[in-house]
């Protein structure tokens, strides 16, 4: 007996409550979101409502207003197939970055303690100078960035800025922005990362285009935000965050405290760089070495292996076992004063977690609320040329909904119907991704999880976080498009 074909899926129906009850469609939707970006920049900058609560409450806010029912914000009481888009948005970012906050967390904690990042961070200023120790920090977040994602490379290498700044005294932003840079450049235009990899599926572009057109194209942008990391860094003092710097020396304190008792002589030898270097490097090199397999192997063991020690928590989780045995318990550290090291660094973290996913959570809203492709749309069919028009959707997606790689797949998804049957060049197609993931990186604010994580480990103010963070994603976004485009012209 054959089975009746299901019947086709009907498209959800647009949402007609809130304020789109007197402002309905596209103008609405962008009302909506206008509204609430305003509203979360006055609770927090003018009111000082504390990020999270501010965050959490204005995502309600925005979700009602934009016709968003209870079950869809919330779920329902009775187990049921309603998914609530605050859980699915807090725990869509928790579920990835708060292992790997955790972890590098606790890493970052024995390099500190152990003076392994004084180590590196001496080492870095003695090799550049002191006057380029700015662009030694950018340098150090371009190499790393390549096989690491964004949020790895701030827990991993964040010891390495506070020690910098501790030793100049100078703002902390002198160190950080340079580095945020390359790590930001890094996650938008190269391979291997999820966004530009996506993008070249979809536009079906050899990888090697992809790799030299951002190469191109992100060394020129990165150059640009360095410049401005220089301007900025100068103009707005931020020491080292206390509640960092407290968990450090609270943690030095209760090891040295611990190996007196014990009668245990500690090792007064500087740590070794290469120590250091193996350390970081571990994490970097399996990252690396997973992503790479992915592409270059067919489906096997050997993969699956690589894949697996590849993966972030487990190479996270292997530098610190590292970071345990070389910068500890070699040194004459007990179990004890390792525990009391990791115990306190995590400390600080609960705050940054609870914003991190208060951030996902407004993301999550504006998407589900259908304002992202509102935005799409609206852009569309505006007969601007399709380099141009490919960065203005990437833009707007992003501003809408605060993730890169959403934004880059989600844009990528509507250009490619636009460049079929125009006979373009491998080249010139890579040059449309490349301005895509300028796009993706533009003006990273409050609904953004990377904006928090910034602002939250690195003890920025949110104003200051906006003058220093987010016009620098804005220089990066628009140094990339700028060059992308005018290559269009010749290639």
């Amino acid at each position: 007996m054959l089975l009746a074909a299901a019947p086709p899926v009907p498209p959800p129906t647009p949402h007609t409550g809130g304020l789109l009850a007197l402002i309905p469609g596209t103008a609405g939707l962008l009302t909506v979101a206008a509204l609430g970006i305003a509203l979360l920049l006055v609770l927090i900058i003018k009111v000082r409502i504390q990020p999270f609560v501010a965050l959490l409450g204005v995502s309600i806010a925005v979700g009602l207003s934009a016709g968003l029912s209870v079950t869809e914000l919330f779920g329902t009481v009775q187990k049921s197939a309603a998914v609530s888009m605050i859980e699915s948005g807090m725990g869509g970012i928790l579920g990835h970055v708060a292992i790997i906050i955790g972890l590098g967390t606790m890493l970052g904690a024995i390099l500190e303690v152990s003076g392994g990042a004084e180590v590196l961070s001496t080492r870095l200023l003695n090799l550049f100078g002191e006057k380029r120790a700015p662009l030694a920090m950018g340098v150090t977040g371009v190499v790393f960035g390549i096989p690491v994602f964004f949020d790895v490379g701030i827990f991993v290498l964040a010891p390495i800025v506070y020690a910098a700044a501790k030793r100049s005294g100078k703002s902390i932003l002198l160190y950080a922005m340079p580095l945020l840079a390359g790590l930001s450049m890094t996650h938008a235009f190269l391979p291997p990362h999820p966004g530009p990899v996506a993008a070249a599926g979809l536009f079906k572009v050899d990888l090697g285009w992809v790799i030299l057109m951002g190469v191109i194209v992100g060394v020129p942008a990165v150059l640009a935000a360095w410049a401005y990391a220089a301007w900025i860094g100068k103009r707005i003092f931020v020491d080292v965050p206390h509640d960092m710097v407290e968990a450090a020396e609270e943690a030095k304190a209760a090891v040295a405290a611990e190996q007196h008792a014990a009668g245990v002589t500690p090792r007064e030898t500087p740590v070794a760089l290469g120590t250091v270097l193996s350390i970081i490097g571990t994490p970097l090199v399996l990252i690396l070495l997973a992503t790479f397999s992915s592409i270059a192997l067919d489906p096997s063991t050997l993969r699956s292996v690589i894949e697996f020690f590849g993966h972030p928590f487990v190479a996270l989780t292997i530098a610190l076992f590292l970071a345990y045995y070389l910068l500890g318990i070699r040194r004459g550290w007990s179990r004890k004063s390792l525990e009391t090291v990791s115990t306190a660094s995590l400390k600080p973290v609960g705050n940054i977690l609870l914003v991190v996913g208060a951030g996902g959570v407004f993301g999550a809203v504006l998407k589900g609320s259908g304002i992202a492709d509102a935005l799409a749309d609206t852009f569309n069919d505006v007969g601007l040329p399709i380099i141009v028009l490919a960065w203005l959707i990437s833009v707007v997606l992003r501003v809408a909904q605060g993730s890169a790689t959403v934004a880059i797949v989600t844009t990528a998804g509507i250009v490619v119907p636009l460049v079929e049957g125009q006979d373009l060049s491998q080249a010139h197609l890579a040059l449309i991704i490349m301005a895509i993931s300028a796009g993706s990186i533009f003006a990273s604010h409050v609904n953004d999880g990377g904006f928090w994580m910034v602002a939250k480990y690195f003890g920025i103010s949110e104003r200051d976080t906006l003058k220093s963070w987010t016009v620098l994603e804005t220089v990066l976004s628009v140094a990339g498009f700028v060059v992308a485009a005018l290559l269009s012209l010749v290639i």
